[in-house]
């Protein structure tokens, strides 16, 4: 006789409950049952429509046709986000996906680069970045490089429309058998830490062994409190809205700063998605929206919404039998485009560390750790971008004099001092990501490694040259980011 399937629950759809049914579907076999329960008359937040590379791990995974994919969801490429005006007004400066020059042995290039500059034969950080170089022209490729086997590969991301997303996972989810049930949650019941059933509007009963809590901000299931953030990221409310296409096709999301916070662009094939991220306590509503629409590239579609939040964790992110992912888990402002990445990472870790019938109290301890120490290290990168500014703004001034995490400050100190970045186990961002947003930001270490000084200054300037040139003949190359979308469009299948 064959036991029991092990019955998981997801409550709630949007791109966090249908990137876990999906990815479940995928690849739990015979021995479980998935359901996912939303409402239509239930919203999606939906602000997450920039990504990271890692998105592109995630799609493989699961077997999806990359054309297919940007086709279905009005898709564009992403190489990196351009911040304008972080440092101070009119400055601008980009993190590009992908390395900066190239490393001599063991010493990373910013220490060459660090050398260069004293003796007047270095260009600014960006001549070294392929991706920068690429998404300043407007250009696009995939695959091998294109003029020498020397070229690093240029990884890219996506931009895309995340309800498009959702309604595409959906539809693979439900092909592989996981059962969309159509309803609202009326009462949870629980037993100790444990959730027992969830009993839907319809008077419908449903048990489960394990219930993930996709709900976003509503977080009808998960039971652990909440860890504030909003010391080190005030910013509280986002104003959102699209706007027809206009302006520049880029192939990058841009961050502008703005009196008490920053507005995103985000480029679509159908229009561009835009909202204004502030602090509350130094920004009205209305400015703020008022700020949004008049730094528009067209005219709105649909009214501006606006969003309320409080930057921070949940301090079990697995609580019970119960674990949050998306929006229920945590929120940091979408600054680095992290939302979509950290419920890819909930996922997988859930995969690797996925209980039986009976959750086991060390698997979900060891969940809690692993999800804790991610999210720390990306709160200080985007603590990194507020403290380091020279903005004249009442709330910039309270960023710059904020008291940081001492993780933050170690790696600060470390830098300044001799351009050194230490990268610790799985933290989400390298040390290339790192160097460019701290030079970017003003931050120029004092020093650089002594073995830095072993080359003679006139290769050393070679050196730089043929980097920079090499990238610029590769760029040059390249599609533009509008004609290499046409080429790959794809029709999507009924």
């Amino acid at each position: 006789m064959q036991d029991d399937p092990i019955r998981i629950v997801i409550a709630g759809g949007g791109t966090a409950g249908w990137m876990t049914a999906a990815a479940l579907g995928r690849f739990l076999g015979e021995g479980f049952s998935v359901r996912l329960i939303e409402s239509d008359a239930i919203g999606t937040v939906g602000v997450g429509e920039a990504t990271i590379p890692q998105v592109r791990l995630f799609n493989q995974a699961l077997g999806i046709d990359e054309d297919e994919f940007l086709a279905a969801t009005q898709g564009s490429y992403k190489l990196g986000i351009e911040f304008v005006g972080w440092h101070t007004p009119g400055h601008r400066y980009m993190h590009a996906f992908g390395d900066i020059g190239r490393d001599v042995g063991l010493v990373p290039f910013q220490h060459y680069w660090r050398r260069a500059l004293d003796l007047g034969s270095a260009r600014p950080l960006s001549h070294y970045s392929l991706n920068e170089m690429a998404a300043r022209a407007g250009r696009m490729h995939r695959g091998g490089p294109i003029t020498a086997r020397t070229i690093p590969p240029l990884p890219y991301a996506f931009h895309f429309d995340a309800g498009l997303y959702a309604a595409y996972l959906r539809r693979f989810a439900e092909a592989l058998g996981v059962r969309r049930t159509e309803g609202r949650i009326a009462d949870v019941e629980r037993q100790g830490a444990e959730v027992r059933a969830l009993r839907l509007a319809s008077g419908e009963r449903i048990e489960a062994d394990l219930f993930i809590d996709c709900t976003g901000f509503y977080e009808l299931l998960i039971d652990s409190d909440f860890e504030d953030w909003s010391h080190w990221l005030p910013c509280d409310r986002a104003v959102a809205v699209p706007c027809a296409t206009g302006g520049e096709f880029t192939p990058y999301t841009r961050a502008t700063a703005h009196a008490a916070g920053w507005q995103w662009r985000i480029p679509l094939r159908h229009r561009t998605g835009n909202g204004h991220v502030f602090s509350s306590r130094h920004m009205s509503e209305d400015e703020a929206t008022a700020i949004l629409l008049d730094n528009l590239d067209a005219e709105p579609v649909g009214e501006p919404r606006t969003l309320r939040f409080t930057a921070g964790k949940r301090r079990e992110a697995w609580s019970g039998n119960v674990v949050g992912i998306g929006l229920s888990s945590a929120f940091l402002e979408p600054l680095e485009s992290t939302s979509i990445f950290l419920i890819q990472s909930a996922i997988q870790r859930l995969l690797k560390l996925l209980p039986g019938k009976t959750v086991r109290p060390a698997d979900r301890a060891e969940y809690n750790r692993q999800t804790d120490f991610e999210i720390e290290r990306i709160r200080d990168f985007i603590i990194l971008h507020y403290v380091l500014n020279e903005r004249p703004e009442p709330f910039w001034a309270e960023m710059r004099a904020m008291e940081l995490p001492n993780t933050l400050s170690a790696k600060l100190d470390l830098f300044a001092a001799s351009g050194r970045i230490t990268r610790e186990h799985e933290e989400l961002f390298t040390e290339v990501g790192w160097l460019q947003v701290m030079i970017g930001q003003g931050l120029l270490p004092e020093g650089y490694h002594p073995l830095a000084g072993a080359i003679p200054e006139t290769e050393l300037a070679e050196y730089m040259d043929t980097i920079e040139k090499l990238y610029a003949r590769e760029v040059a190359q390249m599609p533009s980011h509008a004609d290499f979308i046409a080429r790959h469009s794809k029709k999507v299948p009924a």
